[in-house]
């Protein structure tokens, strides 16, 4: 009875730190995603401004005849 009741405590043991593990990769993957979108927002931005350059480099060109 006594080896039952300690192997289920090793057991909740395992469960509670595997919990933890879970919540802080849990927390840290949310980090990273949220710094992603931010990169991905930020690099979007610099696409749409260089094609904006590049439209008004195009303006400038001379027309071929």
């Amino acid at each position: 009875m006594e080896a039952d009741l300690k192997m289920l405590e090793d057991k909740i043991g395992q469960l509670v730190e595997l919990t933890q593990r879970l919540r802080d990769d849990n927390r840290t993957l949310r980090q990273q995603l949220a710094q992603a979108a931010s990169d991905n927002k930020r690099l979007g931005e610099k696409v749409d401004a260089a094609k904006e350059r590049l439209q008004a480099l195009l303006g400038h060109l001379p027309e071929e005849n």
